[in-house]
């Protein structure tokens, strides 16, 4: 993979519960996997070069970015004059 750095620890040191999280860290309301199954079923991580990455602001563009191409592949893939029958 490009860009990606590896950590040498195999394992995390344990930290004392006050060095674990800040006081504004508020997850007494937090309920554990609530969306893990929605995640999990229409997820779909994809890891972009830094290159590409700098080029979008966020996910919808990149989304609208691909969804244009795909529209401009299906147009190229249709023959001038030909029409699909059913």
């Amino acid at each position: 993979m490009h860009g990606v750095q590896r950590s040498t620890n195999k394992m995390p040191t344990k930290k004392n519960k006050s060095e674990d999280m800040r006081p504004e860290y508020d997850f007494s309301k937090g309920v554990r996997g609530k969306y893990a199954k929605r995640y999990a079923k229409g997820t779909n991580v994809v890891l972009l070069d830094r290159d590409v990455a700098k080029r979008f602001k966020d996910s919808e563009a990149v989304n609208k970015a691909l969804r244009g191409l795909l529209e401009a592949a299906k147009a190229i893939d249709k023959p001038a004059g030909k029409k699909k029958t059913a």
